[in-house]
């Protein structure tokens, strides 16, 4: 499958990269498949009960902000100090090797394609960004703004993962800023720069969806599946388009696509798959 794939990307006028969790797992970030795989990253809120989807929503902002800060005021810190892994900077050499040229879009908040020398117009994050805040009030009329490196000086305590010190506010009307992420039971969430984001990606894909687009999706799992969703349905209308899904464990792509010879399945993780393309 590997030739094969190698093969794909050569023929391949343009490239989107469609990626999940996975895709950060090999550069050293926990993965949080089910309730266990949470709570080994943050063992307090295992002593407390607490589940992914009741620690990421919009209400501990207003229930217990210190531990909801705590909680993304740690993320942001992890993900900061993170160096991506060596495959999205390949992914992004062999999308410029490319005539019709190459797009990123992503379900993961941690800004790591940027790290890697993305340019920012070329990247869709679906579910925004813990790199920017919005306010926690849905009738407040502040826009989404970036959060600078000092903006946020704040403690973890990962004893208890309350956040100790000042908390970010909004400078518009003074209540709690949150990141602008899409959480789970979340209808304050703030989508305009995502969905500008969304709108130069519909423009770019109208403008290659002629020729032979290529889709590599890696690390997206069936948990939250809208980048699997969004891979096969770009599969479904563009005629054009294959696609390779890299996934050690979700692996498996749709028969009519793969009897068609428009899917394969790689059964590996993201940086492995990508340097033995690259390899070969």
């Amino acid at each position: 499958m590997i030739e094969q794939a190698m093969q794909w990307v050569q023929e391949a006028d343009s490239l989107l990269i469609t990626s999940g969790a996975g895709m950060g797992v090999d550069s050293g970030l926990p993965d949080f498949r089910g309730d266990e795989g949470f709570w080994k990253a943050y063992p307090p809120l295992r002593k407390a009960g607490i589940t992914f989807p009741e620690m990421a929503n919009p209400q501990q902002f207003l229930a217990n902000p210190e531990r909801a800060w705590g909680f993304y005021g740690h993320r942001l810190q992890l993900y900061q100090s993170t160096e991506p892994h060596r495959g999205f900077e390949t992914l992004r050499q062999l999308g410029e090797n490319c005539p019709d040229g190459y797009f990123s879009v992503t379900s993961n908040v941690d800004g790591h394609f940027q790290s890697a020398g993305w340019e920012e117009d070329l990247i869709w994050e679906i579910h925004g960004s813990i790199n920017r805040l919005q306010c926690t009030r849905r009738s407040c009329d502040q826009e989404v703004w970036d959060m600078e490196e000092d903006e946020l000086g704040l403690r973890v305590d990962e004893s208890t993962f309350e956040a100790k010190g000042e908390l970010p506010y909004c400078p518009c009307c003074g209540s709690i800023a949150r990141p602008n992420i899409l959480m789970f039971g979340d209808p304050n969430y703030n989508p305009e720069v995502s969905d500008e984001q969304e709108d130069r990606f519909t423009d770019w894909l109208s403008e290659v969806s002629s020729g032979k687009l290529l889709m590599i999706e890696l690390g997206a799992g069936l948990a939250v599946p809208s980048i699997r969703h969004l891979s096969e349905q770009i599969l479904d209308e563009v005629p054009t388009s294959r696609l390779i899904r890299i996934n050690p464990r979700d692996h498996r792509v749709p028969a009519k696509a793969k009897k068609g010879d428009r899917a394969i399945s790689l059964p590996l993780g993201a940086l492995e798959a990508i340097q033995s393309i690259y390899r070969a």
